[in-house]
């Protein structure tokens, strides 16, 4: 499966902007999928994740209440709808496929990778 995610951009402090993530393969549908942010400087860390049905999700606390994680198993497409956007979330978010149909936040249930898109959030 190839990824390829899309919609980062510079923000100010507030701000929104809704990250896509697109696979090439119907495996993606019977999977779960998530998000994954690397601050410049740090490690990765875990955003969001939903299940292979969209049924269930989870949240870092971090983002809780201000990030929203979808599907479309339709049009092979996954969203990261990112809502009042601090300084601390600027990073490079990756999609990925997980392993199983549904995953948590451990990055090693995830078998599929995307490149990448950078979000800047400006104070």
């Amino acid at each position: 499966v190839q990824l390829q995610a899309s919609g980062g951009g510079l923000v100010q402090t507030g701000g929104s902007l809704r990250l896509s993530c697109a696979a090439s393969r119907r495996t993606f549908s019977n999977n779960a999928v998530g998000w994954f942010r690397r601050p410049v400087g740090k490690e990765r860390e875990f955003v969001a994740a939903i299940s292979w049905n969209g049924g269930s999700t989870v949240y870092a606390d971090s983002v809780k209440g201000r990030f929203t994680i979808s599907r479309d198993n339709a049009g092979l497409v996954m969203y990261l709808q990112l809502n009042n956007l601090m300084p601390e979330d600027t990073a490079t978010y990756y999609c990925a496929v997980s392993r199983t149909s549904f995953s948590g936040g451990n990055p090693a249930g995830y078998q599929y990778w995307g490149q990448g898109t950078l979000v800047t959030v400006s104070s």
